[in-house]
């Protein structure tokens, strides 16, 4: 293999790494985006509540009895927890495209040159037939 296709093979690796994790990032911050949306509805229903209703927890097959203020509290924490993850992936999915893009003009560099030198190497040998 000559050091021309090692190095192709090596960017398109690279460039297949970087959008798999592109993939999962973008993931990551779907599932999270659908949490905070469940949360917010939770966090609606709350205000909705008249202050004499009972809140109840499933916890695996058993609904207990919660407080509220523990129930708005806990509701709270997760979507601060939620919106904090948010943020810290939105520059990693950034990052991650930025990259790619990078890798993707270093892999159209590279055919361009290896396409030019296939050129010039062709005009030096023989004339090739065309058939009209």
């Amino acid at each position: 293999m000559s050091d021309l296709q090692v190095k192709m093979q090596s960017l398109s690796e690279d460039f297949t790494k970087l959008q798999k994790e592109l993939q999962e990032a973008i993931m990551s911050r779907q599932k999270l985006e659908a949490q905070m949306q469940e949360n917010l509805g939770v966090q609606k229903e709350f205000e909705q509540l008249k202050d004499d209703e009972t809140i109840y927890k499933l916890i695996g097959p058993v609904l207990l009895k919660q407080d509220r203020s523990d129930a708005e509290s806990t509701v709270n924490g997760r979507l601060e927890f939620i919106r904090k993850e948010i943020s810290r992936l939105e520059p990693l999915i950034e990052e991650t495209q930025t990259k790619i893009e990078k890798k993707k003009s270093e892999i159209i560099q590279l055919q361009t040159s290896a396409q030019q030198a296939g050129a010039a190497a062709g005009a030096g040998g023989k004339p090739k037939a065309v058939a009209a």
